[in-house]
C-alpha cells in the first residue's frame, strides 16, 4: 500500500499505525519527527505532479484543509482520494478508524482506543468559562461555528463566544473581540504562531492562554494527551 497524506494529523496517525505505508506528505507534516518520505508541498498548494510521480494507491485529505480542485485533479488522473470531514471529537474517532482501515491497518491500534477512552471518561466541568479563540492576525480571524477545536474546548468547559457565528472562521475586528470581554483569550501556536510576545499584547487586561495548536486542532495520536495538555495551559492563564 502506497499512501500520500495531505493532512498533518492523519500523517501522524498513519505513520504510527502503518509504518512504511506513507510515501508522501505535506511540508507541514511535522509528526512523527524525522519522518523520511517525499514532501509534496503545502496543504493548500500540493504539487499534484509530484504526488502522481509517487504512484500512490491512495491520497488522504480533509474537506477543510485541502482544496477541492487539487483533489479533483488527482481523481481525474486516476488516483483514489479519501476525504475526511471532522467537526467534533466523536466524528474524529470515526474518521480516524475509516482512514486506518483504508490504509490497510488490520486491527484497531491501541492509541486510538486509549484516546477515545480518554475523551469518553472526561468528567463534566465544574464551571464554564467564555473565550475568544483567534487563529490568525492581520486580519484577525477566530473560531466560529461547527469546528473541531470548538468542540474540544466545549468538552473542557470553554464556550467560545463566536460559536453561533454564520462563518466557521470569521474575520472580526480586534476592537470587537476585546469588547466581548471573554474570561480568557486562547492563542494557539498554529495556524498562526502566537507566542508570549505576539498576541497577548493585543488583549490588555484579559487573561491569555497560549496553547498547543497540535493538541487543539489535530485529530490523531495527540488526542490521548490533549485534555491534559490543554487544561494545563488553560490553568496557567488563571493562576
Amino acid at each position: 500500500m502506497r499512501v500520500v497524506s495531505l493532512v498533518p494529523s492523519l500523517t501522524e496517525a498513519v505513520a504510527r499505525s502503518a509504518p512504511g505505508t506513507l510515501v508522501g506528505v505535506t511540508d507541514w507534516c511535522t509528526h512523527p519527527p524525522g519522518l523520511d518520505v517525499a514532501r509534496v508541498g503545502g496543504t493548500k498548494n500540493p504539487k499534484t505532479d509530484r504526488i502522481l510521480s509517487l504512484a500512490p494507491d491512495l491520497v488522504i485529505a480533509n474537506e477543510e484543509e485541502n482544496r477541492a480542485p487539487d483533489l479533483a485533479a488527482l481523481r481525474a488522473a486516476g488516483v483514489a482520494v479519501l476525504v475526511t470531514e471532522v467537526r467534533d471529537v466523536p466524528q474524529a474517532f470515526r474518521e480516524l478508524a475509516r482512514v486506518l482501515d483504508a490504509c490497510g491497518v488490520a486491527s484497531r491500534p491501541r492509541w486510538l482506543d486509549e484516546a477515545e477512552a480518554t475523551w469518553s471518561s472526561l468528567p463534566r466541568p465544574d464551571t464554564r468559562r467564555t473565550a475568544v479563540v483567534p487563529i490568525w492576525r492581520r486580519p484577525w480571524m477566530v473560531l466560529g461555528r461547527d469546528t473541531f477545536a470548538g468542540d474540544v474546548l466545549a468538552r473542557l468547559g470553554i464556550d467560545h463566544l463566536q460559536a453561533a457565528h454564520p462563518d466557521r472562521y470569521p474575520r472580526i475586528p480586534l476592537d470587537d473581540l476585546r469588547a466581548c470581554e471573554p474570561d480568557v483569550v486562547i492563542l494557539p501556536d498554529e495556524p498562526y504562531r502566537f507566542t508570549a510576545d505576539d498576541g497577548p499584547e493585543a488583549f490588555p487586561g484579559l487573561p491569555c492562554a497560549l496553547v498547543s495548536g497540535r493538541h487543539l486542532t489535530w485529530y490523531g495520536p495527540s488526542l490521548a494527551e490533549a485534555p491534559r495538555v490543554l487544561e494545563r495551559a488553560l490553568r496557567a492563564a488563571h493562576p
